[in-house]
């Protein structure tokens, strides 16, 4: 059980089974193997989604989808850890002094797994190159807090940009593992101290995936102003406000910064995080449903008869009772922050394995998120009768930098 209290000073069970390191890794192979998903369910239901992010599509149907080539690339990575993973429990056993002495084999699957994505590799590798390809072209060009023209593949830099949001904490449990791999004494495979850089590096990168996206909207709202106006996007209003909804997670942010490190028994603190919380969440959770899905149970048109209750006219994915399913799972799992509220549930959401099984379901939450996504968008662009929204990609011919087979 985590907090078995023969291993606490050094080690939580959890961790001498499951390092931090591998549970960062796993949580980023696990995305892969998502991505994949999205595709291949997507690509079932005749939605297009590489035309939707602007990728170039297959010259022929002979040609293997691209979800393939995802399974491919999450294939090798899970491989690769397996092996790992199964050379560190053969040498460790469970001894705390072995698990903190070998710690360097979990670091060294992040950069063997960082190597795949990020260098280029020749195609001969076997491994999806025009994935990467764009894959590292989208992050460099997002992590600035840019973003494509329409034209160019926005909408994929918005997805890529909101699914960072949901690694926010997975990033900074990355920090934490090479902060106590790198300080004197330490080993990156510790139960894991997380006021090693707490004070101000883990905080900031909590915040990075909010601030991308925040300079994101505003990047849009500064295009819909320069443009003409009365145009079919408007004042650009609703960039603001979804700037806003990004904006809320920064009390958060700071407020636990603060009840970790200079304020812990602090009522006012632990009240005003409270109300951060609950405002991040709600806010998040509306945007959720009614922009992000156009889903009319915010509105008044929810109780129209030529849909049905909350929902909308065009629903691709499956009945109705999957959206209502979906809807009030993304509502528990935008609280999960609520189990510190519960005295009797305040400890145990403090385990190492409670955190690792927070982050994976925030992770789960934004898998299904894309669908729904995805399908939004390919409705709006599909769907002359739903109108556009000033977030729409018009489809048209694309030409891509990185065609191949990938």
């Amino acid at each position: 059980m985590d907090g078995d209290p023969a291993v606490e000073s050094e080690l939580d069970s959890f961790s001498l089974t499951f390092p931090l390191p591998y549970r960062v890794a796993f949580i980023v192979v696990l995305a892969v193997w998502g991505w994949g998903l999205n595709l291949h369910y997507l690509y079932l239901l005749k939605i297009d989604v590489p035309a939707l992010i602007r990728y170039p599509g297959r010259p022929s149907p002979h040609h293997p989808p691209h979800h393939r080539s995802v399974y491919r690339l999450a294939s090798v990575l899970s491989s690769v850890f397996g092996f790992s993973l199964v050379v560190f429990w053969l040498f460790t056993r469970r001894n705390p002094h072995l698990v903190l002495a070998w710690d360097w084999l979990p670091l060294t699957y992040l950069v063997v797994l960082l190597a795949i994505m990020a260098v280029p590799l020749p195609r001969t590798a076997g491994l999806p190159h025009a994935g990467r390809v764009r894959l590292r072209s989208t992050l460099r060009r997002i992590t600035l807090g840019g973003i494509a023209e329409s034209k160019d593949g926005k909408f994929g830099d918005i997805l890529l940009a909101d699914v960072l949001t949901s690694y926010a904490k997975v990033l900074g449990d990355l920090y934490v593992a090479l902060c106590m791999f790198l300080r004197p004494g330490g080993s990156a495979t510790a139960h894991p101290d997380r006021g090693c850089g707490g004070t101000f590096f883990v905080p900031m990168i909590l915040a990075l995936p909010s601030l991308i996206r925040l300079r994101q909207c505003l990047i849009e709202y500064g295009r819909v102003r320069r443009g003409p106006i009365g145009g079919s996007a408007g004042w650009g209003g609703q960039h603001l406000a979804n700037a806003l909804k990004y904006s809320t997670a920064f009390p958060v942010v700071i407020l636990s910064a603060l009840q970790r490190n200079w304020a812990p028994g602090s009522t006012a603190v632990y009240r005003l995080w409270v109300t951060a919380c609950l405002v991040n969440s709600l806010y998040s959770f509306y945007w959720d449903v009614a922009k992000d899905w156009d889903l009319t149970l915010f509105s008044r048109a929810r109780n129209d008869r030529e849909h049905p209750y909350g929902l909308r006219r065009t629903l691709r994915l499956g009945p109705p009772r999957l959206y209502y399913g979906v809807i009030a799972l993304d509502l528990v799992l935008r609280c999960t922050w609520s189990l510190k509220l519960s005295p009797h549930l305040d400890r145990v959401a403090d385990f190492e394995s409670s955190i690792f099984v927070v982050e994976l379901l925030e992770v789960v939450r934004r898998w299904v998120w894309i669908f729904f996504r995805v399908e939004t968008e390919w409705i709006r662009n599909n769907t002359p009768a739903v109108g556009f929204g000033v977030d729409d990609i018009l489809l048209g011919d694309f030409q891509g930098k990185y065609q191949d087979e990938d």
